[in-house]
């Protein structure tokens, strides 16, 4: 990518970084860890070192624009070395502002706390068995027909299913669940606006779940969340606690079903690669961690530099949108040897960026890496040789895929794959 090109490239809305932004990143990591870009004037970080400091330091960055792409909605341009009381000022602007990923410390601090009691080992455990005979049934669906478009059949209904199975939301009601899900569609999506509550469709359906577990305790995952307290004791309102639901089942069904896809594209693509796990499940472990390092489902983070602050070497006046390009950061060579080629092997593999830092690291990694993990061990018990589909997706060296539309995610809308059933 010439210089030129970089500099009239808009990362907001460029078709051509939907299907392959490498080379784009590579191109902004000449220009340093820390580039500001002259289309939106947007700090872009492709640096690993630079990612993680941001990450750590809700102080200096705060996550009210995470969702919001690069249009803070303050009514005025930010002046003066901190612009903190800004941010308070016109939190109620952003987009998801009453959501947990645009909160920072206390509040976020409060909301994540009810989330994590319910990511208790036991339940952990529990879902993780549910987890396999949802595999087995999945598969139990295509197997005999020896093809399947994987994300269609298995990866988005499975990652779906097993976060409703987190939650406790009754078998009965999946499918409803489910519709509700697809006919949204993928956040992000480049020219379509993202509403100020990008989850509305879904609280509705949790919220008479929450009010019914309030007034009539029983011994359930629900249960537990609807009547979880803060910190200091106090009950939150009910719609603070419908939004802790929705959140962790948006962001675990979107984020596992493009990585389950990711993954089963790399295998079937690498013969030699799926050979070494089938003959040792043992490396399936560190090939996952390889693969959210190598092709993480998550293109971008979002934070705003709430004061005049240096990082990498470049000054960030306050105001400004800091964009983590992750991928970008997980393929640092100053931290991966070799970073643009995949080694299942890659001792420092569990180092990659995928699921954050800091306050707001990823609550559900210990799922993501569940669910790859049995995904991938079922498959290879029941389904030998995987291989792309010529038919729909063309020959090696011309391969056709589609992409999710959005700026946020990375990952396929769906996969064609053949296979030798096995049982």
């Amino acid at each position: 990518m010439t210089a030129s090109e970089l500099a009239t490239l808009d990362w907001f809305t460029d078709q051509s970084l939907i299907e392959d932004p490498f080379p784009f990143y590579e191109a902004v990591r000449r220009r340093g860890p820390i580039w500001r870009e002259p289309m939106r004037g947007t700090f872009l970080v492709t640096g690993y070192d630079e990612t993680a400091e941001i990450y750590r330091d809700p102080d200096r960055f705060s996550s009210c624009n995470a969702f919001a792409g690069p249009f803070p909605p303050l009514p005025e341009a930010p002046h003066g070395d901190d612009v903190s009381a800004l941010i308070e000022q016109y939190r109620d602007q952003f987009i998801a502002h009453d959501m947990m990923i645009t909160f920072d410390p206390p509040k976020h601090t409060d909301h994540r706390g009810l989330l994590m009691r319910l990511l208790t080992p036991k339940r952990l455990q529990e879902n993780e068995a549910f987890m396999e005979r949802l595999a087995n049934q999945r598969i139990d669906g295509f197997v005999a027909n020896g093809q399947c478009d994987f994300v269609a059949e298995y990866a988005q209904p499975f990652s779906m299913l097993v976060i409703a199975d987190l939650l406790g939301i009754p078998e009965a009601d999946h499918a409803a669940l489910r519709a509700r899900f697809v006919e949204a569609g993928a956040p992000g999506a480049p020219g379509k606006d993202i509403p100020s509550n990008p989850l509305w469709f879904l609280e509705d359906f949790f919220i008479p779940y929450i009010e019914d577990r309030r007034r009539e305790p029983q011994d359930d995952v629900l249960t537990k969340l609807a009547l979880g307290t803060f910190s200091d004791g106090s009950m939150p309102e009910l719609i603070e606690t419908v939004r802790v639901a929705t959140f962790l089942f948006a962001g675990g069904q979107g984020t596992v079903a493009r990585f389950l896809g990711n993954t089963v594209k790399f295998i079937a693509e690498n013969p030699d690669v799926q050979q070494q796990l089938r003959d040792d499940r043992r490396r399936i472990p560190n090939f996952v961690e390889e693969m959210l390092r190598f092709n993480s489902p998550v293109k971008v983070n979002l934070r705003m530099a709430r004061r005049t602050t240096t990082i990498g070497g470049v000054e960030i006046p306050a105001g400004s949108t800091v964009v983590m390009l992750l991928p970008a950061a997980a393929r640092d060579p100053r931290r991966f040897e070799c970073p643009a080629e995949f080694h299942e092997d890659r001792d420092n593999a569990r180092e990659h960026i995928a699921f954050g830092r800091g306050a707001h690291n990823c609550p559900g990694a210990p799922l993501v890496r569940a669910d790859s993990r049995v995904t991938l061990e079922c498959m290879l018990d029941r389904m030998g040789h995987i291989r792309i589909s010529e038919a729909e997706h063309g020959r090696p060296g011309a391969r056709r895929y589609l992409y999710t539309n959005s700026w946020i995610l990375r990952g396929l809308d769906s996969l064609h794959v053949q296979f030798e059933p096995i049982r």
